[in-house]
């Protein structure tokens, strides 16, 4: 492999992973603030202008408390639960394209850390083994509240990706193919896939909220059942992996959403920018428009989570299984009939 290459790839991992470590410290800001405003309040307003410091004031507060370990055997399980969370958020950015390419010093940069033809296969891939990362974490603390919360969330993440692996099906018989840079090229300019299918999109959305145990599907870590769930014996770092590892998750889930479904990069006249201000102009003003889309859909996030009630255990289970999944079937269903139909006239 050309060094070039390699050196290229290497400086954009670094760029991706410090973005969403960015992006992970100041949506706690951001979750705060939206927050504070939809009850009236201030919020956090001391550490620097604003409070803009501080995801960094908490950042130190975490690295500085004292260590806590319970009285488990399994103390290397205790260590790599967070551990395996974080990194299965992280892992998941890999395939996602972040723009159109780049002309730097005449070679053309892909904004995408690896283009594999079965994107959409890694991305379920990784958050498959994310759910190992919570049940031993919770299994290892020797706490039954904990192995509660533990056992609640590998159900729910299992449920629910039974229903986004449905709706992907659907989406990838109307695209024809399983690769992510595919899927983002293919909806040039207004041919966005919300447009084409937003039932698949409601379905994926909802799951979304899921497997993020996001409200209403925090039954992992409710308060008022469970103490916090599966992090209840976890303090210092490792309670920050954990915290750190949920809105990583949110800021790639939303990037997915927005790849799959919102036209990623793709902006309606982007042809005319591109003839007037030039290829690497358009691109820019993509990647932007990308983050702008990211950023809509992490506030839908926090806005639902100050607004929507907590579910009950029986009606997240009979929502996934009874409804959204028959729902993603019959999706299905008619996406492949009304393929065969248009493609059956277009060949009259």
């Amino acid at each position: 492999m050309d060094q070039a290459i390699i050196i290229e790839k290497g400086i954009f991992i670094v760029a991706i992973f410090a973005i969403t470590m960015l992006f992970a410290m100041y949506e706690t800001l951001a979750e705060r603030k939206i927050a504070a405003w939809l009850q009236d309040r201030i919020g956090p307003n001391r550490a620097g202008k604003g409070g803009i410091l501080q995801p960094l004031a908490d950042g130190l507060k975490l690295f500085s408390k004292e260590e806590f370990f319970p009285a488990t055997q399994n103390r290397f399980l205790f260590i790599c639960g967070p551990a395996i969370s974080m990194t299965t958020a992280l892992m998941t950015s890999a395939v996602i394209p972040w723009g159109s390419s780049l002309n730097i010093m005449g070679r053309n940069v892909v904004l995408q850390a690896t283009d594999i033809n079965i994107g959409i296969l890694y991305v379920f891939g990784v958050l498959s083994i994310g759910v190992y990362g919570i049940m031993i974490g919770g299994w290892a603390s020797n706490n039954k509240f904990s192995l509660m919360g533990a056992m609640r969330a590998a159900s729910q993440m299992i449920s629910y990706e039974v229903a986004m692996g449905l709706s992907i099906i659907a989406l990838t018989m109307m695209t024809q193919s399983l690769s992510l840079s595919d899927i983002a090229a293919g909806q040039h300019g207004w041919r966005w896939n919300v447009l084409y299918q937003p039932i698949g999109f409601l379905i994926f959305l909802v799951c979304s909220f899921a497997e993020t145990n996001r409200t209403p599907f925090d039954l992992a870590e409710c308060e008022a059942e469970l103490i916090g769930g599966y992090h209840t014996e976890y303090s210092s770092m490792k309670m920050g992996f954990y915290l750190f590892a949920e809105y990583a998750s949110m800021f790639i889930s939303s990037t997915v959403l927005a790849v799959l479904y919102f036209g990623a990069y793709n902006y309606p006249g982007m042809d005319w920018v591109k003839e007037a201000a030039g290829a690497n102009v358009a691109s820019i003003l993509g990647i932007g428009v990308l983050f702008i889309k990211i950023c809509f859909f992490i506030f839908f996030y926090m806005w639902i989570r100050w607004t929507v009630p907590r579910f009950r255990y029986d009606q997240l289970m009979k929502l996934g299984w009874k409804m959204l999944i028959p729902l993603a079937i019959a999706n299905i269903v008619i996406t492949g009939i009304l393929i065969l139909f248009f493609d059956n006239n277009l060949h009259l």
